[in-house]
């Protein structure tokens, strides 16, 4: 009887999926402190101390205006628009959440912004940077150069160039990191497809493509560290992917043009923006299937943003309205519209907590 029992047990344990393991991490990357949430690090009393100072701001590059507007969350109005490149595209915190970079796609810089003032400092040269994102060693910055088809692993500060590596796909967007470090996944809008790439190697090690073809958008790694969310625009709703074993696990259906991904302070929701009908929609990632759904009144086209350090405040950029979007979280009900430059993109809300910043709008672990 007792071997049976340890029988099943030995066969219950071998089939469940594997928690993230933080003695088999990527080499110099931070430990693992709750592998059953790679994000809990990120709750709002976990602010840095070198951060606790910096002044609580909205960066919203405008990428048709060619500038940055700078929100003050309190009077919620613009106080200040900055020059930068040509297209910014995102705002990206540092991996050492002490410096914010605007990427400005069409003219081969990086705006550097000090966010203890919320100003412009100086512009670096880099080839195509659509977005930034950083390993979770502190490594290497990763610039993603979208038109020219390729992750370009830079040194973090100096930004000077380490690897080129072409991906075999067009429209290489947007990153997430697995719960270890080893690996990351792209997608590839324009193909719908998503790539994988081995951290150490700085090697593409394999490529899938999204039900149907697909337009896949911003991707992000559930809490436990199991399966990846990857919004899709022409789906209309987010692929779940097996990160391991690298393969789409179902779909769930959210809104016209899903586009953003962003997981709540509590942990329990992922919030999709739905660009194409001005809707948030939450995924329940305990069910897998929506929940509910926030509607912009008279509708809007939510793109990128995040929370705020709180949780209290979903901030989205709209796209196409020329605004961004303050939500209320509790009752999912617009707090505030502000009018900023043409075309805001990936729009960055800082500080934020957390040890140390994986790149995009403000992905941090």
């Amino acid at each position: 009887m007792h071997s049976l029992s340890a029988l099943f047990l030995l066969t219950v344990c071998s089939l469940a999926p594997a928690q993230p393991n933080s003695s088999n991490r990527l080499p110099g990357m931070p430990p693992i402190v709750d592998p059953l949430n790679i994000y809990s690090e990120t709750t709002k009393d976990r602010i840095q101390p070198w951060i606790r100072q910096h002044p609580e701001l909205i960066y919203v590059p405008n990428a048709q205006g060619n500038t940055v507007s700078v929100i003050d969350p309190k009077k919620m109005e613009v106080i200040r628009t900055f020059p930068v490149g040509k297209e910014p595209q995102h705002v990206v915190p540092s991996y050492d959440l002490k410096t914010l970079y605007a990427t400005n796609d069409l003219n081969d810089t990086l705006s550097e912004i000090d966010p203890a003032t919320g100003t412009f400092v100086r512009t670096i040269r880099v080839d195509d940077p659509y977005n930034m994102y950083y390993t979770p060693d502190g490594k290497y910055a990763i610039v993603v150069a979208e038109r020219l088809r390729k992750l370009d692993f830079r040194e973090p500060k100096t930004f000077k160039l380490v690897k080129s590596v072409p991906v075999p796909c067009k429209g290489v967007d947007h990153i997430d990191f697995s719960a270890d470090g080893k690996y990351f996944l792209a997608t590839c809008e324009f193909s719908g497809e998503v790539v994988k790439v081995d951290v150490a190697a700085m090697k593409v090690v394999g490529k899938i493509s999204t039900p149907g073809g697909g337009m896949p958008q911003d991707i992000k790694l559930s809490p436990d560290g199991k399966t990846f969310y990857i919004a899709d625009m022409d789906a209309h709703g987010v692929h779940m992917v097996d990160g391991e074993q690298f393969k789409v696990t179902g779909f769930i259906p959210t809104g016209k043009n899903a586009h953003g991904l962003y997981v709540s302070k509590d942990f329990k929701y992922m919030y999709v923006s739905n660009r194409g009908e001005g809707s948030v929609s939450l995924i329940d990632l305990a069910t897998r299937k929506v929940a509910t759904k926030w509607v912009i009144p008279g509708g809007g086209s939510p793109d990128m943003g995040n929370l705020s350090a709180d949780g209290k405040i979903f901030w989205l950029s709209g796209r196409y309205h020329h605004v961004v979007y303050a939500i209320d979280t509790t009752s999912g009900k617009l707090i505030s519209k502000i009018k900023v430059g043409r075309n805001p993109h990936g729009l960055c809300v800082w500080p934020q907590p957390g040890r140390y910043s994986i790149g995009h709008t403000g992905i941090m672990r």
